[in-house]
């Protein structure tokens, strides 16, 4: 059985980067034997190794973009009571983007059928 290589933690980058060095290797390798031969089947051979090599590559950069960014190391130097008015603010804003709830609602209309509001 084959052992499977996983991108190290610490550097996706750097094993995106080594296996698109092995793939421009095996590319190079497809358009060699190409271009000495002049046998069809020959070309349609290495036009489908250059066709993988290019899909590959493209998915080893699709995995390294979902991983996440790496955390910082160190916490943000912000005192709470700096950032509490911010936060509370930010959760005005939000609180009024919200439509009522239906019970807000149904309340309104039968405090207005009243003539209360």
């Amino acid at each position: 059985m084959s052992q499977i290589q996983t991108p190290s933690a610490s550097s996706p980058s750097q094993w995106c980067a080594d296996l698109q060095v092995k793939l421009m290797a095996a590319l190079d390798a497809a358009w060699a034997m190409a271009e000495k031969s002049d046998d069809p089947a020959v070309i349609a051979r290495a036009r489908d190794k250059a066709r993988l090599c290019g899909q590959m590559a493209a998915e080893a950069r699709k995995v390294v973009a979902l991983r996440p960014p790496p955390k910082p190391d160190k916490p943000l130097n912000r005192p709470a009571a700096a950032t509490a008015p911010l936060i509370a603010a930010a959760e005005r804003e939000v609180e009024a983007d919200k439509p009522p709830a239906a019970q807000a609602v149904a309340m309104r209309a039968a405090l207005r059928k009243l003539k209360r509001r």
